[in-house]
């Protein structure tokens, strides 16, 4: 069993900046795929962000694009994503995600075996 504890959300204005870590528990994190989700009030959760295992190669939503960037430090077994130029419409609880090894970018909740509890993100106008 994997626990994956995120920290970082909070409140900021629109066009500010927070970073979210996700620390794991695995002694093998770095043979997991990372992903990270969010999940506004009253829409299903949604892929933001995803880091694979061995070269960190990194996919982003089209919404993220540009302005997130998700990063790991394996020796310190987390995860990251760097948020900037956020928007309102960035609000919602964020999830970090794990899965064992795979090749592919995985966006889909489906994917991954384990999950944080959350953290809120919620930006001002």
């Amino acid at each position: 069993q994997v626990q994956l504890v995120e920290s970082g959300g909070g409140l900021v204005e629109a066009g500010g900046s927070l970073r979210l870590s996700c620390a794991a528990s695995a002694s093998s994190f770095s043979s997991y795929v990372v992903g990270w989700f969010r999940q506004a009030p009253g829409k299903e959760r949604e892929f933001v962000a995803v880091i694979t295992w061995g070269r960190s190669h990194t996919y982003y939503s089209d919404s993220a694009k540009g302005r997130f960037t998700v990063s790991r430090d394996n020796d310190r077994r987390e995860a990251y994503l760097e948020m900037n130029r956020l928007k309102p419409e960035d609000t919602a609880v964020y999830f970090c995600a794990a899965r064992f090894g795979g090749s592919e970018f995985y966006t889909s909740t489906q994917a991954y075996t384990f999950w944080g509890q959350g953290t809120q993100v919620t930006v001002s106008a």
